[in-house]
């Protein structure tokens, strides 16, 4: 970041930036005074734009300088002698593992020698610019996705993003500009949010095979992710208590901990989620620790659920096509929808914050958003109603006190009043 300094001999002002991986100083007649300091600013924030986007001309800003004669836009990248991309790459995975869980490490060594340092690897980081960036980029656009079908934009910027982390790190340790700084992610497309409704539930818990409707019920009702409930194990199902304890989660890639500390939860269960644990208990494989499990005794696999179970009931029973995940959406909809305290939701799901939920499920909730006015009406006919009715009846009317009383009331507070009226009769 280029900075403006003063030379404590003149008093005058000059410029102070890494460039290459070189210090520059280039000095200006100008005193130190408010306006001439908001003009060297200028000038130093011009600097770093350029700096951040590759396109900084040291000659063609300053082509007096010494150093611009000396070629150090051409040169200076060759005497700053700097690790390849995969060399500080090694280094940085060594020093980031102990902070990775294990799966999460694999698939960051698989993704780095398929994909990154063939291509970005040999490269030294003082070499790397702008332009390698966005030629790389372009050819994992190229690169076949799932299907066959394009690499999606989310992807993409996952990769990005990990050359990203190991570039800024490198540069900022060599005194480098990182160009990675500069690049923007490339805009994606919504994930989308296809819970099912309540008619729909019972139909799937209905239909699907007798030896998978526990493992539906489960994930239906309580909204766990995919890998903790396959991680599920029977030490973990306090039946007295009545709650199911998240503590670790199940892939291909192995087991592991949760997605992080907020992860670790404890889910309540509803009685259908505890007749459901109840009945897979009964057809338990002895000795075998995992809840939910092949008849073999290992743990559900993800993939072949998906494409053996899933899928085919979808298809049986006319239902648009969505992945499994979905019946997490459906848990967090549902729970919302009956009027659950956002905050117990969020809890429940593994969420810090409410902030996802009102971002992903709000459209779907009618009552969490309310936008049909009846709440303000509630709220201003509960201040105001008591005035109307004392202006709008007369005096000594049966029963005007009564249509006052009840005027004044708030749509919650007449419900409760219906409701004790039904009770009582």
């Amino acid at each position: 970041m280029a900075k403006v300094r003063v030379r404590p001999e003149t008093r005058t002002l000059y410029l102070d930036f890494q460039y290459r991986g070189v210090r520059c100083r280039e000095q200006t007649a100008l005193p130190d005074t408010p306006g001439n300091r908001r003009t060297v600013e200028a000038l130093a924030k011009r600097i770093d734009r350029e700096l951040l986007k590759g396109t900084f001309d040291y000659a063609a800003l300053f082509p007096d300088s010494p150093r611009a004669k000396a070629g150090i836009g051409e040169d200076a990248a060759n005497d700053h002698v700097t690790p390849t991309f995969s060399e500080f790459t090694e280094l940085w995975v060594a020093e980031s593992t102990p902070r990775w869980r294990a799966h999460y490490g694999r698939a960051i060594r698989d993704t780095l020698d398929r994909i990154i340092l063939p291509v970005l690897g040999p490269k030294p980081l003082a070499s790397i610019d702008r332009g390698d960036l966005l030629g790389f980029q372009a050819e994992l656009a190229k690169r076949p996705g799932r299907g066959g079908q394009a690499i999606s934009a989310k992807r993409i910027n996952k990769l990005m993003s990990l050359v990203k982390a190991i570039l800024n790190e490198g540069c900022d340790r060599h005194g480098l500009t990182s160009p990675a700084r500069s690049l923007k992610t490339l805009k994606q497309k919504r994930s989308d949010v296809m819970p099912f409704s309540m008619a729909e539930v019972e139909l799937l818990i209905g239909r699907v095979r007798e030896d998978y409707r526990p493992y539906l019920t489960v994930r239906l009702l309580t909204g766990l992710r995919t890998g903790e409930v396959d991680g599920l194990q029977w030490q973990d199902i306090d039946f007295a208590a009545g709650i199911i304890r998240v503590e670790r989660t199940h892939s291909r890639n192995g087991d592991g901990g949760t997605k992080n500390e907020g992860s670790r939860r404890e889910v309540p269960m509803v009685p259908q989620v505890r007749a459901a644990l109840e009945q897979q208990r009964k057809g338990a494989i002895t000795a075998c620790p995992w809840v939910f499990h092949s008849p073999h005794g290992n743990p559900i696999d993800a993939v072949n659920f998906a494409n053996r179970v899933w899928y085919p009931l979808l298809r049986h029973l006319g239902l648009r096509k969505r992945p499994p995940y979905q019946m997490r959406h459906t848990a967090a909809t549902l729970m919302l929808a009956a009027g659950e305290n956002p905050e117990w939701v969020a809890s429940i799901l593994g969420h810090s914050t409410t902030e996802m939920l009102f971002r992903v499920y709000s459209r779907f909730i009618p009552n969490l958003t309310r936008s049909d006015g009846r709440a303000f009406a509630g709220l201003v006919n509960g201040h105001f109603g008591a005035a109307a009715a004392e202006a709008t009846s007369t005096p000594g009317t049966p029963g005007a006190d009564i249509l006052c009383a009840l005027q004044s009331l708030t749509p919650g507070q007449l419900s409760t009043l219906l409701a004790l009226a039904k009770k009582a009769s």
